[in-house]
């Protein structure tokens, strides 16, 4: 039974350990659009977001909790868009291994031209974060504008997960 339990706790420090990015892609928005349509077989979850704001550091555990159950389904994926500066990029690979960032993590270097992405993004969002956009087979099914719970995580993934 201990060598059991042993094995199983070495098990899960290798995948947490293999699991977290040790670099970070630096991207313009036209990358991030291509990236999307990259994932046009699967359910992406995009989730824009920063290590400066409050609701969404809230809500990255549920998350990735969220990402943890769905790792084995080669239908689903997440990536977390950090909109913090190119300058922070450091802090922002330092946050991912302190909060076990489990999912693809992307820096968002476009900052200038936010109100030329943003609207081709979604017309209703207002540059505010935490936002998560969901696709699916590369359309867009659903537009989350603020902090999202576990659950309505959980239930629109159900929804569009089939």
């Amino acid at each position: 039974m201990k060598n059991v339990l042993k094995i199983l706790i070495i098990f899960l420090f290798c995948t947490i350990c293999k699991a977290q990015q040790t670099e970070i892609s630096v991207l313009k928005y036209e990358d991030l659009e291509k990236k999307i349509q990259l994932e046009k077989d699967n359910l992406l979850i995009v989730n824009f977001w920063a290590t400066t704001c409050a609701p969404c550091v809230k809500e990255l555990p549920h998350f990735m909790e969220i990402n943890n159950q769905y790792a084995g389904n080669s239908k689903f994926k997440m990536i977390l868009v950090s909109l913090d500066r190119l300058v922070d990029k450091e802090r922002v690979l330092k946050f991912i291994k302190n909060k076990n960032l489990t999912a693809e993590v992307v820096l968002l270097d476009d900052i200038k031209r936010m109100n030329t992405w943003i609207p081709r993004f979604e017309k209703k969002w207002d540059g505010n974060i935490p936002v998560t956009i969901f696709y699916k087979n590369g359309e867009k099914v659903y537009f989350n504008d603020g902090e999202m719970s576990k659950e309505d995580l959980g239930k629109t993934i159900t929804e569009n997960l089939q």
